[in-house]
């Protein structure tokens, strides 16, 4: 399995910056609990001396969904708005122990997330722009049809995994307590995006090897070098 962006999305976007980890063994009895407290303190504290729209990972992404013709404050990255409703709620809903992981690492980051169910996915997966005809399964079980142009994760059967890039996933593609193997996206666009992400991605894959018996496999995705491949 191949995962990247288009050609297109780096030529309009070319200060992305984008890591992938591939793991297989996840399963949902993991207890991950210190470890989503200890990295939702590190949010907390950022936040206990400015709001999430003050960060300037968070203000990049604003940027990044305005240049897509998105109103930055109605459609908001994942890490937005995980961001904003730890800020409001103080917690966030438990889930499954890698996507309360994953999404406490984004909180302490400030960088949007993305974990998908490989074995849902058909083909290679793509950020490109939509033409119109693919197929997004919502959480709620309705298809929709992304708009054209829009930036979404397009697998090889035409099924968007994501929504406006990084503001919403498939529930197609959503962790579950069956879920064995995953790929996890991070993606940044703001001017230290490439040392913070290559950190990120490091973080998830020894907080993943503490907790699963695993062996991640990583990869940094430039436009020099935009695919991430793996077995799975």
């Amino acid at each position: 399995m191949q995962f990247s962006h288009s050609d297109a999305m780096w030529q309009t976007f070319p200060e992305l910056r984008a890591g992938g980890l591939h793991a297989e063994g996840i399963h949902a009895a993991a207890d991950v609990e210190a470890s989503v407290v200890s990295f939702s303190s590190t949010a907390a504290a950022r936040l206990a001396e400015a709001p999430e729209g003050e960060f300037p990972e968070i203000q990049a992404w604003r940027r990044g969904f305005s240049r897509m013709g998105l109103k930055p404050t109605q459609y908001r990255c994942a890490s937005e708005a995980l961001l904003r409703r730890f800020r409001q709620e103080q917690a966030l809903p438990r889930l499954h122990p890698l996507v309360d992981l994953c999404n406490a690492i984004s909180l302490a980051f400030a960088i949007p997330i993305a974990v998908f169910d490989t074995e849902k996915i058909a083909g290679d997966l793509e950020v490109r722009r939509a033409v119109g005809d693919e197929n997004y399964l919502t959480f709620g079980g309705e298809n929709e049809h992304p708009e054209l142009g829009e930036v979404i994760f397009a697998d090889g059967e035409g099924r968007a995994h994501a929504r406006r890039w990084t503001n919403r996933q498939s529930g197609l593609s959503a962790v579950r307590e069956t879920t064995r193997s995953v790929l996890i996206v991070a993606e940044a666009l703001h001017a230290s995006a490439s040392e913070d992400v290559g950190r990120l991605v490091a973080t998830v894959a020894d907080a993943l090897a503490q907790h699963w018996p695993v062996a991640p496999k990583t990869a940094m995705l430039t436009s020099v070098s935009p695919r991430f491949e793996f077995q799975a």
